[in-house]
């Protein structure tokens, strides 16, 4: 009996969906209950959270739910399908280990909450965007997963417009926010992966 690896691709990508909205539910509850201090919401940042959407949601789902574009399918190969499932894995447990460590100060803007504190511990502590790290992680098993050139690569496309118009802004405000602590925490830290960047 031979697997249906495109289904079963199509059927991980909800389950992954389903559990990353499960894990985002109760932080983004919590965090509305504090109130935004500054907020940075410019015209590219919602244009650029549009794009981020459009590749690791939008796309995909479409793809997933209606098999377009067809014409862009390739043949799926079941190592990619397991290393899909391995990244997806990993992603959501650093989206889990991050939100646990962000509590109430979660946001899924450029703001800060009333009583913003700078977290340093955790999985902080040695990464200064660890939620872009398994946001990257989602957008790379997606490209392995889901065996259609359009739907798999639109996330590596749509968050890293996102994470390339956003970077910069987000430390700027940190800075301007915490100023020298932040400028040291910096220094001890990488962006997005222990030891290299």
């Amino acid at each position: 009996m031979d697997i249906d690896l495109p289904l079963w691709s199509k059927i991980a990508w909800c389950v992954f969906i389903v559990l990353w909205a499960g894990l985002r539910w109760q932080p983004n509850v919590r965090s509305r209950r504090h109130g935004i201090k500054v907020t940075r919401r410019p015209l590219k940042e919602q244009i650029s959270l549009a794009i981020s959407f459009s590749g690791l949601g939008l796309l995909p789902g479409i793809w997933v739910f209606s098999g377009l574009p067809s014409a862009l399918n390739y043949s799926p190969d079941p190592l990619m399908f397991a290393i899909g499932i391995v990244l997806f894995a990993v992603s959501l447990v650093l989206f889990r280990l991050t939100h646990k460590a962000l509590g109430a100060m979660w946001s899924n803007s450029l703001d800060l909450r009333e009583g913003h504190q700078l977290i340093t511990t955790s999985i902080y502590s040695n990464l200064r965007h660890p939620m872009y790290s398994a946001f990257w992680l989602w957008a790379l098993a997606q490209a392995f997963l889901l065996p259609n050139w359009l739907a798999g690569f639109a996330g590596l496309v749509g968050f890293g417009t996102l994470f390339f118009l956003r970077i910069g802004q987000e430390e700027k405000m940190m800075e301007m926010e915490f100023g020298e602590s932040y400028r040291e925490y910096v220094k001890k830290t990488k962006r997005i992966i222990p030891g290299i960047y």
